[in-house]
């Protein structure tokens, strides 16, 4: 079995870290810097930071605030929201970034992605899907999980592969920020759909979750957020848990 990543990502709203429920109901969750400097002396394995309302504001990424995240760190750091160009990444990059996560814009034009791929490699492209169950099909979300597409999960995640992307990050509105456990079929099917790594998002309570997700999918991480955020879970005490359950962990 190959090794797991345990992923904190930090939602970004006005300059502060926040966590909700199926994409709504945003608390508070601290200080974006404070909260990246001790997820890397915890031992997370790298970092996603998405500024959740970017898009909808139609602006670009909060730069200042990814140059004082890449300051103190030095875990890999995948950054998302309002790229739209090869422009916005490369800006993005040259704040410290060590991927770009696209999610709307790559729904938008497609091309994108393999613009971005062949100017970065497919290693810093991530495509983040978020999508919700809706009679008995799981169905592609834009706009902070605002707007429905008519994209169905699976093929667009191929779709996305056959373009460049090296990475993609699921995550289940349905199960987002309710601490009931991954979306284990969706994130199944996906990771059997492709041959690229798979970042399962959504419904993280407990260390046995986790365990559940890489005992039931190839999923290659699992993202965490308000589990690690408000202290529930602790990153070193999950990895032992995963360790001494034969799932290896870095």
């Amino acid at each position: 079995m190959q090794t797991k990543r345990i992923i904190p990502c930090l939602d970004i709203k006005e300059g502060r870290t926040v966590k909700g429920v199926n994409f709504v109901g945003l608390r508070d969750a601290g200080d974006a810097v404070e909260l990246a400097k001790r997820y890397e002396k915890e031992g997370a394995d790298e970092l996603v930071f998405l500024d959740i309302t970017a898009t909808v504001e139609n602006r670009g990424t909060l730069t200042d605030l990814v140059k004082r995240v890449s300051q103190v760190i030095r875990i890999p750091l995948t950054v998302g929201g309002g790229i739209r160009s090869v422009s916005d990444a490369e800006t993005i990059i040259q704040a410290g970034a060590d991927k770009v996560s696209i999610s709307s814009a790559a729904v938008d034009r497609p091309a994108l992605i393999t613009e971005l791929a062949d100017r970065f490699g497919s290693h810093r492209v991530v495509v983040a899907i978020d999508t919700k169950h809706i009679d008995d099909d799981w169905i592609v979300y834009v706009h902070g999980g605002r707007t429905a597409t008519n994209r169905h999960t699976i093929e667009w995640a191929r779709e996305v592969e056959q373009l460049g992307a090296g990475e993609i990050l699921l995550t289940s509105m349905n199960h987002d920020g309710t601490k009931n456990g991954f979306a284990i079929d969706i994130t199944g099917e996906v990771c059997e759909a492709i041959n690229i790594p798979v970042i399962a998002s959504g419904g993280a309570g407990t260390p046995f979750h986790f365990l559940e997700l890489f005992q039931q999918t190839k999923a290659s991480a699992a993202l965490g957020a308000s589990v690690f955020h408000f202290g529930e879970i602790s990153i070193p005490v999950l990895k032992e848990f995963l360790n001494d359950q034969n799932i290896p962990v870095r």
